[in-house]
């Protein structure tokens, strides 16, 4: 990630949330299309990854604990998306 204060870090993932609501709501999903899904999930994926390393406090924790739950992270988002994809067919 990248460093900024707490306020900062926190009115981007305020931007980021408002987005991939507007995003959702807009009918963008409807047109069966990957695309704004990986978009809504890439914007929530780096929401998950800013709150595990700024606001629980892992950046400097052993990379065990960090890796374990980036890790987490991308097995449930990938999970979704797969469950995602394969309804579509």
């Amino acid at each position: 990630m990248f460093k900024c204060s707490t306020n900062t870090l926190w009115l981007l993932l305020l931007t980021a949330t408002g987005f991939t609501y507007w995003l959702g709501e807009s009918g963008q999903l409807a047109h069966a299309s990957m695309a704004p899904v990986f978009l809504i999930f890439g914007f929530s994926f780096f929401k998950g990854v800013a709150v595990i390393i700024d606001f629980m406090a892992l950046r400097h924790a052993p990379v065990l604990w960090r890796n374990l739950l980036i890790g987490w992270l991308v097995f449930v988002t990938s999970m979704i998306l797969l469950a995602y994809w394969l309804g579509l067919h």
